[in-house]
Order: C-alpha cells, then structure tokens, then sequence
C-alpha cells in the first residue's frame, strides 16, 4: 500500500500563487509516475498534469501550460505542484495519484492505484 496525503490548499484571489504538495509512504515512491488531477463540482475528475517516475518527463494539460508547474524529490517522497496566475476556472478539488511505472500521463483514473484524500483550491474573482 502508498499513502498520499496532499496540502497546501487554500483560498486565492485571480492571479496569485498556490503550492501543492503531496507525501507519500509505504511503497516504493521512485517505481511510480505522478499526477494531479482536479474535480470541479458537478464535473469529472481530470488529469492536469504528470510527471515520469525519474521526473524525466512531465505532461500539462492545455488548460494549465504556462502556469502550472510539476516537480518531484524521490529522495523526499514527494511530489509538489506550484500554480501561478490562478484563474477562478482552477477552483475544484485537487488530487495526488500514483501509477506503476511505465504508465504516465494517462487520464484513465482507473490506471492510477493510489490517490489522496484531495485538498480544496478556490480561486476568487
């Protein structure tokens, strides 16, 4: 079993910063892909970015190029999402996940064996 625990959401008004961080524990960290994905109310959940188990390669959704970034320290066992220029549309609930390695950058949840508790982002106008 892997154990993600995500922080660092808040409240934010357009245009400001938030960083997301989620630890994990109990499996070996460095064997998985990463992603963050978002659920808005009344919406699906859906992939905002990835990154590779070496953190090698990372993938953004078009929504998010630009302002999102992705990084991760396998010596740490965490992977943290910093957002720049919030915009109101970003407010859901944010999600870690881990996916066994080769598989990376899927939007298919199913592929994802282990996900957080979600930590909530509102973005104000």
């Amino acid at each position: 079993q892997m154990q993600l625990v995500e922080s660092g959401g808040g409240l934010v008004q357009a245009g400001g910063s938030l960083r997301l961080s989620c630890a994990a524990s109990g499996r070996t960290f460095s064997r998985y892909a990463m992603g963050w994905f978002r659920q808005a109310p009344g919406k699906e959940r859906v992939l905002v970015t990835a990154i590779t188990s070496t953190g090698g390669n990372t993938y953004y959704a078009d929504s998010v190029k630009g302002r999102f970034t992705i990084s991760r320290d396998n010596a740490k066992n965490t992977v943290t999402l910093q957002m720049d220029n919030l915009k109101p549309e970003d407010t859901a609930v944010y999600y870690c996940a881990a996916a066994p390695a080769p598989a990376y950058a899927t939007s298919n949840t199913r592929a994802y064996d282990y996900w957080g508790q979600g930590t909530q982002v509102t973005v104000s106008s």
